[in-house]
């Protein structure tokens, strides 16, 4: 890019760089330097309505902040948005912006402004995308007007050129309403020159009677003819000359079209034909160019709306709907809808139009709610469009009306399909008694062939779809039929029986392909659940297919759906289905479920018990170990630290009688945290450090296997710091909280989680700052309500850290309150010696040791915990705060014997520290050996809080 000369180098410069507008055209206008011509003539425009033209032409399609504007076409002035607002409205009347629904310059409210229209380089733009102006030149009698106004089509529109003169024939394919005829009369303009004019547009789509189609092209041509059949006589015409031949909409008049066709390729080598139609000719020469969907803005993308406005879909739904009344601005809100929109209308360019001319009615977010019932099958066009047209009914009833019976039954029954469906589900759901399942291949075969049905690649095999508005069709069609129920029940037994066929697989190769296999029926899974709750035909099916999808459920991390489907599937359970797999499937969801979703209750844990007997009972090894390593978590989380190292050796015995790697990396995992949690920190190495060597077999699992997601990594890096080995936790960190889309939701969130605890630990706030914010807008997004109170309580632990006491507390109190009415104690403790730190700071005493007495009360019930050395420490702080000495060196001795107990060499450190200033006050001998003696037991972590105040201490004994 070269920058601008603007006269005005200080101009200039604050833009940025701008480009060599000499050569910029953009519908009927041409800009030079500082001209602005239209069709030649000289537009009147003010110095600062250009200024602010040749910035946004030379950011075509970018939204050019308002502070940019001002600062570019009034260098350094100070001057009133007003300002601005006047001269773009200038600018838009030269423009004629909004007339017959011609756009240049869009408002992004808040944000700034976006030219819209394309821009071109080095010559004359005779065929805007935008725009519904005619071509310069007048067209040929022979073409249609280009009255459409493209939009994401110019790439298609060269291709296609570039094409047709290389291969001579090409076949422009795709479904009812995508575009094929704008294209085709694009492209028809397009190359007039290059055919000197000689170019001849066939419309066969009003002929009622095939044998038509050759007198046809003969009239199109000029020729008389006065027998039956003119195509000898066209051939004969057609030799030796160049042009180009367009045959519109040959779908209905297929085999009279593909005949003529495949003589003329025979026979006139000059000739060059593109066809459109929504199937192939199937004859020689022909070269297809599928017409895929204009590209939508993706639907899991959060986007401003100026990214939004650069995908072809909304442009056209924009420009469509400003043109029928709606207001030209997109505010940020109003994107978010539009992506919506576009998703349901698959960038089918004709359900597009009828949508967006509807939006001055509705109102966007009402058109959003319109279509997430049902597309709209009877909305109206265009009333001079050809009536097959008009509406996305006539369009869809003249594709339906040009296939054979088989076919129309196929068609209507894969609309049970809710997303993309395979071979083998398209045969499971339409394949019945009266039709086979090879009248099904070939019908689908037909139906893609026919641009009913869309194909694509998947690995070794293909995926099969039904664009949304053409599944709405179809549906209807199949319960105008009165097959509905018929259909969806083969639909959930499809759905079930796949499901349930990947349950009982553990591990082996394959795995990741069944488990994406399993993932692709999502959608269908939700449906066909719905359907058997709703209707009584499906009633016996609610409980296995409740059953199979639920692990499916689990396995994407969607727990809310996985709770409410299961709660459900259990009330439906009768007495034969007691004591079953599909009692054991259900319960061991419910309970983990239950778990991360609300709260860690009795329900939960007795939904986890009741599965665990049932896979024992049935002798389901796996299921046992994932129901004991269910509980072992439900344990962790409620304080239940007693039952941890009994569940997970239990699990370790059941590992061992399975036989599988991960299975035993898994179960070392899980012994590792329950020694952690316990108190035991060299047992909980030893276990972690194995599991750790079989890691590589433990990453490979995927969802479905009953050790997925035992990460040793996450405790080990607590433990590592509690033993002695800060920089070791610290590496062992970063792994795991990297920028890349975590593995599993729920293990991400525990990542987080204890992640912040060790660089807490090792004093680095700021960390702790970054995990915290993470973990909140993870928890929310995935509707992981108990992590967001851990959030709260992290947050308010670093402004504690910080000196901000008052706030901290206020926070912390909320966070507990939650946490114990959700009986998650698993940060509790921690974040209690938080609080009491924080209400001592600010001299209260008295509430700080009530809640550091509840808390070591509650920790010693359950036989202790990890951080029990830490709390006994705190104690006796507070003890020489209140001036208790004798209390405070029984609790700082019992602290440290516990430290070295439990293996936890950095508790230890922090006990010695607060021994050696007792002591040093008491007057002790050598106050400081023992603190020595245990800062020497360190290799490593000498930047870290903990040993930098230590070393402090050592250096200034006095």
């Amino acid at each position: 890019m070269t920058e601008l000369s603007t006269g005005d180098g200080a101009r200039s410069g604050d833009a940025g760089t701008i480009l060599d507008l000499d050569t910029v055209t953009f519908g009927p206008f041409s800009l030079r330097s500082r001209l602005l011509e239209k069709d030649g003539v000289p537009v009147k425009l003010g110095s600062r309505a250009m200024d602010i033209l040749r910035l946004l032409v030379s950011r075509a399609g970018e939204v050019v902040p308002k502070n940019e504007i001002l600062g570019y076409a009034w260098s350094g002035l100070a001057v009133e948005e007003i300002n601005l607002r006047v001269n773009v409205a200038e600018l838009r009347k030269a423009l004629g912006d909004g007339k017959d629904g011609t756009r240049y310059i869009t408002n992004i409210p808040g944000r700034g402004y976006c030219f819209v229209a394309p821009v071109r380089h080095g010559k004359r733009a005779e065929a805007p995308v935008l725009m519904s102006q005619a071509p310069e030149k007048a067209a040929p009698p022979a073409l249609p007007h280009r009255l459409d106004r493209m939009i994401g089509r110019d790439e298609v529109v060269a291709e296609l050129e570039s094409r047709l003169l290389r291969d001579r024939f090409v076949t422009l394919r795709g479904p009812g309403g995508i575009g094929k005829t704008t294209i085709a009369t694009a492209l028809a303009h397009e190359m007039c020159d290059t055919f000197d004019g000689n170019v001849h547009f066939l419309e066969f789509g009003p002929l009622k009677d095939a044998a038509l189609v050759s007198s046809t092209v003969a009239a199109a041509l000029g020729l008389v003819v006065h027998h039956n059949d003119p195509s000898g006589s066209i051939l004969n015409f057609l030799r030796g000359r160049r042009l180009l031949l367009v045959l519109d909409s040959c779908e209905h008049v297929i085999d009279e079209a593909a005949r003529l066709a495949e003589d003329i390729y025979r026979e006139a080598p000059g000739v060059a034909i593109l066809a459109t139609s929504r199937e192939s000719l199937l004859v020689e020469g022909e070269k297809i160019f599928d017409l895929v969907p204009l590209p939508g803005p993706p639907q899991d993308a959060r986007l401003s709306a100026g990214e939004v406005l650069n995908y072809p879909a909304a442009r056209l739904f924009v420009d469509r709907a400003v043109a029928a009344g709606h207001r030209d601005d997109l505010t940020e809100e109003d994107a978010e809808v539009l992506v919506r929109i576009c998703g349901k209308l698959d960038g089918i360019a004709l359900a597009i139009e009828l949508a967006a001319a509807r939006v001055g009615l509705y109102g966007l977010r009402e058109m959003a709610a319109l279509l997430d019932g049902h597309p709209q099958l009877e909305w109206r066009g265009r009333r001079t469009a050809p009536l097959r047209q008009q509406t996305l009914a006539a369009t869809l009833d003249w594709s339906f009306g040009l296939i054979g019976e088989s076919e129309r039954i196929v068609f209507q029954r894969l609309a049970v399909f809710a997303g993309h469906f395979t071979l083998k589900g398209a045969i499971a759901v339409a394949a019945a008694e009266e039709m086979p399942e090879d009248r099904v291949v070939h019908a689908l075969e037909q139906l893609v062939a026919k641009s009913l049905v869309s194909s694509q690649p998947d690995g070794a095999s293909r995926r099969y779809r039904l664009l949304d508005v053409t599944r709405a069709y179809a549906m209807q069609k199949l319960a105008d039929g009165g097959q509905m129920d018929a259909t969806a029940r083969r639909h959930a037994l499809f759905v079930q029986s796949t499901l349930e066929a990947g349950m009982g697989e553990i591990g082996g190769s394959g795995q990741a392909s069944r488990a994406q296999e399993r993932a692709g029926l999502l959608a269908d899974a939700r449906a066909a659940l719905e359907w058997s709750f709703v209707n009584d035909a499906g009633a016996d099916l609610r409980v296995p297919l409740a059953g199979s999808c639920a692990r499916l459920f689990v396995e994407l991390n969607l727990l809310n759906e996985a709770r409410s489907w299961s709660d459900r599937a259990l009330a439906a359970l009768d007495g034969a289905g007691r004591g079953g797999r599909w009692e054991l499937e259900l319960q061991s969801t419910l309970g983990h479920a239950f778990m991360f979703t609300e709260r860690n209750s009795a329900q939960a844990e007795a939904a986890l018990r009741r599965g665990l007997e049932i896979a024992e009972a049935l002798g389901d090894h796996a299921s046992t170990f994932r129901l004991l390593s269910r509980l072992n978590m439900f344990y962790r989380r409620t304080g239940g630290y007693r039952n941890l190292v009994p569940t997970a050796l239990h699990a370790e015995r059941i590992a061992r009688l399975i036989g599988d790697t991960a299975g035993i990396a898994g179960s070392k995992a899980l012994l590792g945290v329950s020694y952690h949690l316990a108190g035991d920190q060299a047992a909980a190495q030893a276990h972690l450090d194995e599991g750790v060597r079989d890691d590589a077999a433990l990453r490979g699992t995927e969802p479905g296997h009953f050790a997925y997601a035992r990460t040793p990594q996450i405790p080990l890096a607590r433990v590592l710091w509690l033993r002695g080995y800060p920089d070791r936790a610290l590496e062992c960190v970063h792994p795991l909280i990297g920028a890349s889309a975590p593995r599993d939701v729920v293990m991400h969130c525990i990542a987080l989680c204890w992640s912040a605890s060790v660089f807490g630990w090792v004093g680095d706030w700021s960390a702790v700052e970054t995990m915290t914010t993470r973990l909140a807008a993870h928890a929310s997004v995935h509707g992981l309500v108990p992590y967001e109170a851990v959030a709260t309580g992290f947050r308010a632990q670093t402004m504690i850290a910080r000196g901000k006491a008052t706030g901290g507390i206020e926070l912390l109190r909320g966070a507990l309150a939650r946490l114990h009415a959700d009986r998650y104690e698993l940060y509790a403790s921690a974040f209690a010696a938080d609080l009491a730190q924080g209400l001592v700071a600010l001299g209260r005493l008295p509430e700080a040791r009530e809640v550091l007495h509840e808390t070591i009360a509650r920790l010693e019930q359950e036989g202790g915990a990890f951080d029990m050395p830490e709390l006994l420490r705190l104690r006796g702080e507070f003890e020489v705060h209140g001036g208790n000495l004798k209390a405070a060196e029984a609790d700082f001795v019992a602290s440290a014997a516990l430290a070295e107990q439990q293996g936890a060499l950095s508790w230890r450190l922090r006990t010695e520290m607060s021994l050696a200033r007792l002591r040093k006050r008491q007057g002790v001998p050598d106050p400081l050996g023992a603190l020595a003696s245990t800062y020497g037991r360190f290799s490593e972590g000498f930047e870290t809080a903990d040993l930098r105040a230590a070393r402090l201490m050592l250096d200034q004994p006095d």
